[in-house]
């Protein structure tokens, strides 16, 4: 009975976290983008803290030294990747998801009439270690421009956190569970936003 009880209290707490996740739309109107349209996609990381650490290139240089410590070249190998999964994991599968809900074509179009802006300011890279595990979760703003006229600013959203995990729970790998964030927040927001180009 016990047992059970602990099942049940760790999967309300696990709806719960995943509850708290809001994506919102805090200025503008969507009449202007039309469903099927290209959408050009930039994405950012200004002043992003990371964890428990208020700036990113703290984060970067504690773990690179750590695992440095513990395999010689392992702390450079793990930094490079932590910047380069950002074009070949998060920024794809943010698209990705965006794309598919909210019926856009979102991607590299420095043609576009319009781009849309996505900073991340926060990300919590969660862990597992098999028999303990915070998910990963990721604070961002997003705001859609003109692209020839960066000032004309159409619409501005905040996503908090959103989370990321492995549904079937063997996202050892920090880039997995960050990747997984990208795509709720893609997903997400492609919702809201089809929700408002009506």
């Amino acid at each position: 009975m016990r047992t059970l009880s602990l099942i049940l209290s760790f999967l309300f707490l696990l709806c719960a976290g995943f509850a708290s996740a809001q994506v919102k739309m805090v200025d503008g109107k969507l009449d202007a983008i039309k469903p099927g349209s290209k959408i050009n996609t930039e994405f950012t990381y200004d002043n992003m803290g990371v964890g428990k650490f208020k700036a990113e290139e703290e984060y970067v240089n504690k773990k690179k030294k750590e695992y440095n410590e513990k395999e010689a070249g392992r702390g450079d190998r793990w930094a490079e990747s932590w910047v380069a999964d950002r074009k070949n994991r998060f920024e794809p599968a943010f698209n990705n998801l965006l794309g598919k809900h909210a019926d856009l074509n979102p991607g590299a179009y420095p043609d576009a009439e319009y781009t849309l802006v996505v900073n991340t300011h926060f990300t919590e890279p969660g862990f597992n270690v098999g028999v303990w595990r915070s998910n990963a979760y990721i604070n961002a703003t997003a705001k859609i421009v003109e692209t020839k006229n960066r000032d004309k600013v159409v619409a501005e959203f905040t996503l908090n956190k959103m989370p990321g995990r492995d549904v079937s729970g063997y996202d050892f790998d920090t880039g997995e569970r960050i990747e997984e964030a990208y795509a709720k927040a893609g997903k997400e927001l492609g919702q809201l936003m089809k929700k408002k180009m009506k």
